[in-house]
Formats: C-alpha cells, sequence, structure tokens
C-alpha cells in the first residue's frame, strides 16, 4: 500500500523541518521496508495521527494486533523507546520488540480512536492523572535523558526571540522565564516524565482501562508534566465566563490528587503555556497563540 504520511502529520513537521530535510520524502520507503522486515500486515494508515509520526496499524505473522510508528530523528524515537522500555506496561503502552532500529517503534495495538477526551471533564481529568501517576518512576541507570532543565533553557532562549519580535507578549513571557529560573533552581524530585502528557495521549486499552502514548521523555519534577493538562480542552476554558476561576481550582485539584506543590505546578503551567503560545505565532498558528496567552494571563 502506498504509506502517505497525514496532512496533519505533514503540515506539524513543514513547521519545525531544519533545511534540507528529507525525511518526509523518505517515509514511504521507511515504512515499506519495516513492514517487509517483522512481516507485517498494513491495515491502515491512522488519521489524523499525530503531530510528529507516522502512525500505521498492522497484525503480525500470528495475526496479533500492533502499530508501527515511525519517527523522525528530531522526535527522539529512541529516547521513546527507551522509556518505554522502562515503564514496561505499567501505564504506557508496551513495546513490543527490544531490537532497536532508527524511528520505529512497534507497539501494542490500544483503540486509536478512543482517548480520555470522549469522557466527561472531570472524569477524564481524573482517569488522566491516575494514569500519569503510574508514569512517575525512577530514571533507568545508565540511561541518559534530557532534563527539564536543558529542555526549558532552549525553549527559553526561543521565547526570548520572540519578545523581542512582539513587545506586547514581552510582560507575559518575562513572568515565565522568570518562573522558570526559580522553578529549575532548586527541584523537589527527579523522576522519568512522559514529557508531553495530555487527555489525548491516554488511550484505551485491554490490558488497562487507559495507557499512555506518544511520551517524549524528560527528567525532572513531576509538576512539569502535570502543568501540561492543566490547560486541556483550553479552547472550553476560554470561551467560559468562570474559565479563570475554573483554571484556578484545576490546578489546586489536580496538585491535591496527585501531591505536587501548588505553587509550583502553577509557575510550570505559566511556563509551558507561553512557550506554547510564542512558538504558535512564530510558525504561523496565531488563533492558537492567542488562546493560549490568553489563557497565560490567568495565572
Amino acid at each position: 500500500m502506498a504509506f502517505e504520511p497525514p496532512p496533519r502529520l505533514v503540515r506539524a513537521l513543514g513547521e519545525t523541518a531544519p533545511a534540507g530535510d528529507d525525511w518526509l520524502a523518505q517515509l514511504p520507503a521507511i515504512a515499506e521496508q519495516a513492514v517487509a522486515r517483522r512481516e507485517l500486515t498494513v491495515e491502515r494508515v491512522q488519521e489524523p495521527g499525530g503531530r510528529s509520526s507516522l502512525v500505521v496499524l498492522v497484525r503480525r505473522a500470528d495475526g496479533t494486533p500492533a502499530v508501527l510508528k515511525l519517527a523522525p530523528p528530531r522526535a527522539r524515537p529512541e529516547s521513546e523507546r527507551a522509556a518505554l522500555a522502562h515503564w514496561a506496561g505499567l501505564g504506557a503502552v508496551q513495546l513490543l520488540e527490544d531490537g532497536a532500529e532508527d524511528g520505529v517503534l512497534l507497539l501494542e495495538r490500544l483503540h486509536p480512536d478512543v482517548s480520555v477526551r470522549s469522557l466527561p471533564e472531570p472524569k477524564a481529568l481524573l482517569e488522566a492523572a491516575g494514569t500519569l501517576r503510574r508514569l512517575w518512576v525512577e530514571p533507568p541507570a545508565g540511561q541518559v535523558f534530557e532534563t527539564v532543565a536543558e529542555r526549558t533553557g532552549r525553549q527559553a532562549a526561543a521565547m526570548r526571540a520572540g519578545a523581542e519580535a512582539d513587545t506586547e507578549v514581552a510582560p507575559l513571557v518575562d513572568a515565565a522565564l522568570a518562573a522558570r529560573e526559580e522553578l529549575v533552581a532548586a527541584p523537589p524530585e527527579h523522576q522519568l516524565l512522559h514529557g508531553t502528557f495530555r487527555q489525548s495521549k491516554v488511550l484505551a486499552g485491554e490490558r488497562m482501562p487507559w495507557l499512555a502514548v506518544g511520551p517524549d521523555p524528560v527528567v525532572g519534577e513531576c509538576a512539569f508534566d502535570l502543568a501540561r493538562l492543566v490547560r486541556d480542552r483550553v479552547e472550553d476554558l476560554i470561551a467560559a465566563p468562570s474559565g479563570a476561576g475554573a483554571v484556578r481550582r484545576r490546578i489546586k485539584r489536580l496538585a491535591e490528587s496527585l501531591e505536587v506543590d501548588q505553587e509550583r505546578l502553577r509557575g510550570w503551567t505559566l511556563f509551558r503555556a507561553v512557550e506554547s503560545g510564542v512558538r504558535a505565532f512564530r510558525v504561523g498558528r496565531p488563533k492558537d497563540g492567542e488562546l493560549l496567552l490568553e489563557f497565560a494571563g490567568w495565572l
């Protein structure tokens, strides 16, 4: 079959592709080789799919359903492989093969069209938070993951550049950068984190009701991981008359339920929302940028 990348993937990778990158052009051949090497039967490409990888629903030679995931090097697929191997299926999708092949992962099949976002908002947050808690473990010995300080340090540099180009966002950027400086100075723990956790990253499974997928693992404090969950369904929060109060209550509820410091969670929520907002403007998504910065202004 033709392994055409979904438009969503093409757009997302196009926003971040370095000059001369030809991974998308090579993707059909990479997919064909990966399928043939594993003797897989292809069912379909998952659409709309993710923003950093091609997801293909397949069956193994014995008929077992599985997922073949292919990602470019800049998506750090080998870091994802290491984290999934360490979690060993507890709270996260199961890795089905030990052998390493650059950018190719064979994973347990979950229900790709059923995430916790399909649940009412309070129940969705509860299930998502319970899943996230299982992932917070000591990092594996000998495995070097990026740290929260390293990742956010790179992001901070881009945010400063964005603030220089648009003075209207400068006050929020300054507040977010100040919060980051204080937070990275004394992290309370160094756990293995999902890195990009949100409701859409939690899918229904057979082994367990809900399992996390698509980590971009990082090592650091738990409040950083939880911060992205705070702004889930940001469009609904912005549209609600009492959105600002709902956000404050959500921070309090999540901090208490997962035993993280409420002020540290607020600080990381601010930083991550402003970083995402500035980046959205930079890559030509002004509507997303406006929503995220309005949300950040409530913090």
